[in-house]
């Protein structure tokens, strides 16, 4: 019996002439834009990724590897596999490397310089064409020695080198304007919930939420800072400390949303309500802030798009050499985790 032919054409059927014909230009336009060996309308590109993820269509990297000496493999380095922070990340990464032909090997350096540097080798011994550093513990020295041999974009650090692009966001800004947030609501008494005092996002956010405090005239108690880990269970140790001081304080702001959550998880066990009793604000607006209950306000770092600068970014060095990439600017979420604090209310904790 004659086989009937299917409805829709597989991925390895697709050809790069029929992306072309979708996106109605030519195949060596197509061919360009998989490359990246010579510059292409921004219209033009966005039709092009468009035909390739609708009709799923494949590149044959081994061709391409074979003539031009290119794995088409982009090297990956993350701290934490289970961090939603890293996942929303390699989510924006992967939407700008797929649709350009790059697949990701992916490793996790667990904030641990030595343990980065054996994930570094590892990467390279897969022959990437690049790779990139997401935060982490390596030295500035040390990844532009790195980019000397193979493209590096790295994020959470500001440094200049051959071959290296830097993605810093603005930190401080954020905590600053968080802080200032739970001022303009009222609060005089705001407790701060560190990371990690050896990273230097840790450090910015703490220089934000005291420069918030400096430039409202309001005096500084150091009682009222505890460092965690960037993990929930970090955050709720921290608040736990912080309630078993006795320092009074109406609002409580996270250095990010996982040390919020656990904050949040320790007032609530000790009958203190969010928003009623204390207000709370996290950092980075993970996707289970908006559904937290209640809704928490946070600083937007815009996550994925800092992905996708970050792909982008690793493209134009592969492609150009260098590149122009510009962070996200972070951005304050007013939800319903903060309220107004009237001039006679007392320190609730």
């Amino acid at each position: 019996m004659k086989r009937k032919k299917p409805l829709l054409s597989t991925s390895s059927e697709v050809t790069l002439g029929m992306v072309a014909a979708a996106s109605g230009v030519s195949p060596s336009t197509v061919s360009r834009v998989l490359s990246g060996s010579a510059q292409v309308s921004a219209d033009k590109t966005e039709r092009v990724r468009q035909a390739i993820a609708a009709l799923g269509f494949v590149p044959n990297t081994i061709a391409r590897a074979l003539a031009d000496g290119r794995t088409f493999n982009v090297g990956l380095l993350v701290q934490y596999f289970e961090s939603p922070f890293y996942a929303l990340l390699l989510r924006g990464i992967e939407e700008v490397l797929t649709p350009a032909g790059y697949a990701l090997v992916v490793s996790s350096g667990h904030w641990q310089a030595e343990e980065e540097q054996r994930c570094i080798a590892s990467l390279r011994s897969r022959r990437v064409d690049g790779i990139i550093v997401l935060t982490g513990g390596l030295d500035n020295a040390f990844l532009a020695a790195l980019a000397r041999e193979l493209p590096v974009v790295v994020t959470g650090r500001a440094l200049q080198a051959p071959g290296l692009h830097a993605l810093k966001t603005d930190d401080a800004a954020g905590a600053r304007a968080a802080t200032a947030h739970l001022i303009e609501r009222g609060h005089r008494r705001i407790a701060f919930i560190g990371g990690d005092a050896t990273h230097a996002d840790a450090k910015e956010r703490e220089a934000g939420y005291r420069a918030a405090l400096a430039e409202a005239g309001l005096g500084l108690d150091e009682a009222l800072i505890a460092n965690g880990d960037y993990l929930e269970a970090g955050g709720a140790a921290a608040m736990a400390r912080m309630l078993e001081r006795g320092t009074a304080f109406t609002a409580v702001f996270a250095a990010n949303d996982q040390m919020a959550a656990g904050a949040a998880r320790v007032l609530h066990s000790r009958g203190i309500r969010v928003p009623e009793d204390v207000s709370l604000v996290g950092y980075d607006d993970l996707l289970n802030t908006a559904h937290a209950s209640p809704p928490r306000t946070t600083i937007d770092v815009q996550i994925a798009e800092l992905g996708r600068r970050a792909a982008a970014a690793m493209l134009d060095l592969l492609r150009h050499g260098s590149s122009s990439v510009q962070p996200p600017v972070p951005r304050l979420i007013v939800r319903e985790s903060t309220r107004r604090l009237h001039s006679d209310t007392a320190p609730a904790c």
